[in-house]
């Protein structure tokens, strides 16, 4: 048998809900450096060389994230971009089909973007087993070793032990979360283990269980690769099929209905990072058992994650919490009820407010802006960086109007039919319905100090006409 190619696809959506306030919905817990280095996505990529290489990893995720605060993240690496979520099933298809066109069958590595894993060299010794069993036709999951009865996850039972002749499992059922009898009981059983969301299988054998079991998601895949193989940009297929595809997981949808399916038992230090509790689980900790990170003083405390990106925390003798400050929030929890934070966000979008969807700080494809103050009384100032040599996109608003003043760097600005440079200490004034544009033909980056005046001054409120960076105009 000849060696299959392998590729990466990295599953990088979300709603950004599980780790608020540090991750919002345009940024998600994918795109963060949780130890203030590398973000978890990074990570996923850099612990599976040499096995696969850079130029073979595909991202999934939604175009929200590709060409907003992810664009750069993104920007190394091959990307399909989501019109809409829809759960693991059509984004496993979508990928397995895009690789299908631009390549023979290749081995697909499927991960989510935001897990940790501990010990990277047993991981990629299971995962040179996985590819083999993929290449003879199978579906293979990573079934991780439980260590504790956790009804935060699923588990999967397999019926018999593994021998020397046969490294994997063969799966007799899949079990959603359970409760905390029932968890107590998959433990003492032994066959147990917890479902990590990891696969390997070859895009041609997923796609053949798709058609049989979710023909609903198959025919949609199918108008993409017609529309594709008529000459039709794929991503452009995409944004026009896949937001009539069915919504639902892979586990669900595929895997508890096929006979294919076979698990390798990992025990590689997996941690879903699905709570601040989880957080504190992989964080570095003191002799008391405290994850300090930022500006924190910590007075006889134990066992707690307390977390500072802005303002000084203090905490005097608390234990097992949580506390998380970010520049517009604090969050303050009981580890063990850390992953009700769900319920804190969904009260959040039901009043509409924003804190759950964007940070104060905004990055973007052209540096990033920061809000300094947003008055229900009609104005909102900014702090704006825009990148040496990027541009905003061409633009214009209906109901408000921006001022400008340049605190270093130099700008060019497009207002109206006028094009003027604004040096350091010099102002411009854009009024409303003006078509206008901001950029840093030099060096060095460009900071600007912008306040908003009008009606309404939501991010919506914008018509663009030109853009660098692919977004809508």
């Amino acid at each position: 048998m000849s060696k299959s190619q392998i590729n990466a696809v990295i599953l990088a959506g979300g709603s950004g809900s599980r780790l608020w306030p540090m991750s919002r919905q345009n940024l998600p817990k994918q795109f963060l450096a949780l130890d203030g280095e590398t973000t978890l996505l990074q990570t996923t990529i850099n612990r599976l060389s040499p096995t696969i290489e850079a130029k073979d990893v595909l991202i999934v995720t939604q175009e929200a994230h590709a060409k907003g605060e992810a664009y750069h993240a993104l920007l190394p690496y091959q990307s399909l971009f989501e019109p809409v979520a829809r759960n693991t099933a059509p984004a496993i298809a979508l990928a397995a089909a895009y690789l299908a066109v631009h390549g023979a069958d290749p081995v697909m590595v499927v991960l989510p973007a935001d897990h940790i894993i501990k010990d990277e060299v047993r991981f990629r010794a299971h995962l040179d087993i996985a590819i083999k069993a993929a290449e003879g036709g199978s579906l293979v999951t990573f079934g991780i070793t439980p260590t504790r009865p956790d009804t935060g996850f699923g588990y999967i039972k397999t019926k018999k032990l593994m021998s020397a002749s046969a490294p994997t499992l063969e799966v007799e059922r899949f079990t959603e979360k359970p409760d905390a009898a029932t968890a107590e009981s998959f433990l003492k059983d032994g066959n147990y283990y917890w479902n990590s969301g990891m696969f390997v299988w070859k895009a041609s054998v997923i796609l053949a269980e798709i058609q049989q079991h979710l023909p609903a998601v198959y025919q949609v895949i199918q108008s993409i690769l017609a529309d594709s193989r008529a000459g039709v940009n794929f991503q452009q297929a995409v944004e026009k099929h896949f937001p009539t595809i069915p919504s639902i997981s892979i586990d669900y949808g595929v895997l508890e209905k096929s006979d294919r399916v076979t698990l390798i038992p990992c025990d590689i230090g997996w941690n879903d990072v699905g709570s601040w509790q989880a957080v504190h689980e992989i964080s570095r900790k003191d002799e008391h058992g405290n994850a300090l990170q930022g500006n924190v003083i910590a007075v006889g405390c134990t066992n707690s994650l307390i977390r500072s990106e802005k303002r000084l925390v203090a905490a005097i003798g608390v234990d097992d919490i949580c506390v998380i400050e970010t520049a517009d929030a604090v969050l303050i929890t009981k580890s063990d009820q850390s992953q009700r934070v769900r319920e804190v966000v969904d009260a959040l979008q039901k009043k509409g407010a924003t804190e759950h969807i964007y940070h104060t700080k905004v990055n973007r494809p052209w540096g990033n802006y920061a809000v300094l103050e947003d008055d229900p009384e009609g104005f909102k100032i900014k702090r704006i960086e825009v990148a040496p040599g990027a541009r905003l996109s061409l633009q214009s608003h209906t109901q408000r109007s921006e001022h400008w003043v340049v605190v270093s760097g130099t700008a060019t600005v497009t207002n109206g039919e006028e094009v003027i440079t604004v040096f350091k200490n010099q102002s411009t004034y854009i009024p409303i319905g003006a078509k206008h544009r901001l950029e840093n033909r030099g060096n060095e980056p460009l900071h600007i100090v912008e306040i908003q005046v009008g009606e309404y001054l939501g991010e919506d409120d914008i018509k663009r006409y030109e853009d660098n960076y692919g977004r809508k105009v």
